[in-house]
């Protein structure tokens, strides 16, 4: 069972990275480093893990549990876990909400499945999580995706999901429109049971919380967890000056972590971490390939501009 029992999902909450060996199996001692720096970020309310940033599209259902499994043992008696639901069908989806509830995670971070890209209906989307409802009891949070993508949820829908589905708690929001995004912060966190909007828009996280979200779901908090953490304080506290301070250290390394193509994102966050000593190496699955020596340049002079890494430090690493 959950350790953190009525978590309800919000703040800042990393999306941790998995380190692999050179062999492409998990590096489990640098996995457990790694949730260790992030866990011991001030100012963080949850780590997710089985998510895009810990390539769970490469990785089994028993590594998916193992990775579950590090976590809980790792920072799970600090932190509620939020772990992914990565499925394309609703059985395998409920199958590994069980593996998931079993494993002590606090909420599940709800994938739309890929058919979707084809097509769907408000009724595909609530059958999708009912299943997955009925097989756990933990609060769930649906990753709103583009429109464009066909795995997005159009408002009616997401606002049928929300009535039929009570254990919806909280969106990771990812419609990448301004207007969209406004409207689920205005309606959803509103609603008679509201529904908490997780920002994802890391590319624009200082526009995107202004705007009233009630927390935000990064990958880049794998590596800047403490700039995320004091933006969303400031914000709260209607610091505009603090944010845009903030704000000006966080801009250079969204520009690299968010360039195209987006797949790489978390590439590029590993990286950062081993320019920044924080892992050893920065490997990842297929069909992610190492990063040219030109983009590391980049993420470099990126850590640089942010000040998390000195010219000193950056010329003896190199």
């Amino acid at each position: 069972m959950p350790r953190h029992v009525h978590y309800l999902p919000h703040g800042v909450i990393p999306a941790v990275i998995l380190p692999f060996m050179d062999d492409l199996a998990i590096d489990e001692k640098g996995f457990r480093k790694h949730l260790a720096d992030v866990a011991a970020v001030d100012g963080i309310s949850a780590i997710t893990v089985n998510a895009h940033s810990t390539e769970v599209a490469s990785c089994s259902f028993d590594e998916q549990r193992r990775v579950l499994a590090i976590a809980q043992d790792e920072v799970g008696g600090r932190l509620p876990i939020v772990n992914g639901i990565w499925a394309d069908g609703s059985l395998e989806a409920a199958r590994i909400a069980r593996m998931a509830e079993e494993g002590g995670a606090s909420a599940l971070l709800v994938f739309p499945p890929a058919p979707f890209t084809l097509g769907q209906s408000a009724a595909m989307a609530v059958e999708h999580f009912k299943r997955i409802a009925d097989a756990t009891s933990l609060p769930l949070i649906a990753f709103q995706y583009p429109l464009a993508t066909g795995q997005g949820y159009p408002r009616d829908t997401l606002l049928k999901m929300a009535d039929e589905v009570p254990t919806i708690r909280a969106i990771k929001d990812w419609c990448g429109n301004v207007p969209q995004h406004e409207m689920h912060v205005r309606e959803l966190q509103s609603l008679k049971r509201p529904v908490n909007v997780l920002s994802t828009h890391s590319a624009w996280l200082l526009s995107s919380l202004v705007l009233g979200c009630n927390g935000l779901l990064s990958g880049s908090g794998s590596v800047i967890a403490d700039l995320q953490a004091a933006l969303f304080r400031a914000v709260k506290a209607n610091d505009l000056a603090e944010a845009r301070r903030l704000n000006d250290r966080i801009y250079p390394l969204a520009k690299v972590f968010y360039s195209e193509p987006w797949a790489d994102m978390h590439n590029r966050m590993k990286e950062a971490l081993v320019l920044l000593g924080r892992l050893p190496r920065a490997v990842v699955r297929p069909p992610l390939v190492k990063l040219g020596r030109a983009e590391i340049e980049r993420i470099r002079l990126a850590l640089i501009e942010a000040g998390l890494l000195s010219q000193k430090a950056a010329r003896d690493a190199a």
